[in-house]
């Protein structure tokens, strides 16, 4: 059983926003329980970089759209590590295409990858959370912009939008089981824009935020530290998008 506490991370192998999350765990001591699904490479890389900050660290491969491999991932997860102190559910998918060119196949592919994997996480690791004395915290990633979607996007923001329903649902369900178990989302504005994002769409999403500049994966890893330090928090989807929810510019 590791002494210190332990993160896991999904979607954290790439260098995007779970490994920066990953990352900032760490430099709070916390033993990391990295996931992955296909980037096995990059996964083990960031757990040598991990590991260099003097802290314990595993990373566990699985289809999180996949129930037997969810339930095989907590079981590996709480064997080589005793317990999981915080969840966070960072693996997602988001594939631009014309309305007219979405199929079924589409659609469900952005459901089990946002939705159905952030549910069977939840409910696998809060589970476990619930046995624990101290509790759990989770913490789930969804998007601002389910809010006022953009154009071209129309499989991907309905999967997103199940992220924050399931966060209150998850908050009421695990914590009427035990009060130290808190359920929370953060909701990112312009983090990481694409690198193939035509340079017009960049200006355009970066103009949009009242901060006028792109947000830092490093946002949300403060923002996701905050309410896992925060124990009157629960229940809660946060906006981290530089004001842009609430201002809709000429």
């Amino acid at each position: 059983m590791s002494p210190a506490p332990v993160a896991l991370i999904t979607g954290s192998g790439k260098k995007r926003v779970g490994a920066t999350v990953a990352e900032a765990f760490a430099r709070r001591g916390y033993s990391i329980a990295l996931h992955y699904r296909t980037s096995a490479a990059e996964a083990l890389e960031t757990a040598e970089r991990l590991r260099s900050l003097g802290v314990a660290v595993e990373a566990f491969q699985a289809d999180l759209a996949e129930e037997s491999e969810v339930n095989a991932l907590v079981e590996a997860v709480f064997a080589r590590f005793g317990h999981v102190d915080v969840l966070v559910n960072a693996a997602a998918i988001w594939k631009r295409k014309a309305l007219e060119d979405v199929t079924a196949a589409d659609v469900t592919a952005h459901f089990d990858a946002n939705a159905l994997g952030t549910f069977l996480m939840c409910q696998h690791v809060g589970l476990k959370m619930v046995e624990q004395p101290d509790g759990g915290v989770i913490v789930n990633i969804g998007d601002w912009a389910e809010v006022r979607p953009y154009l071209g996007y129309a499989a991907y923001f309905p999967s997103k939008g199940a992220v924050t329903a399931m966060t209150r649902s998850f908050a009421v369900e695990l914590g009427t089981r035990n009060p130290r178990v808190r359920v929370n989302a953060i909701l990112p504005g312009p983090v990481m824009l694409p690198a193939d994002l035509p340079e017009e769409e960049r200006r355009r999403a970066i103009d949009a935020t009242l901060v006028k500049r792109e947000g830092r994966p490093e946002n949300i890893a403060q923002a996701v530290l905050a309410l896992v330090e925060n124990d009157f928090i629960t229940g809660v989807c946060l906006p981290v998008d530089g004001g842009r929810t609430i201002y809709a510019p000429e």
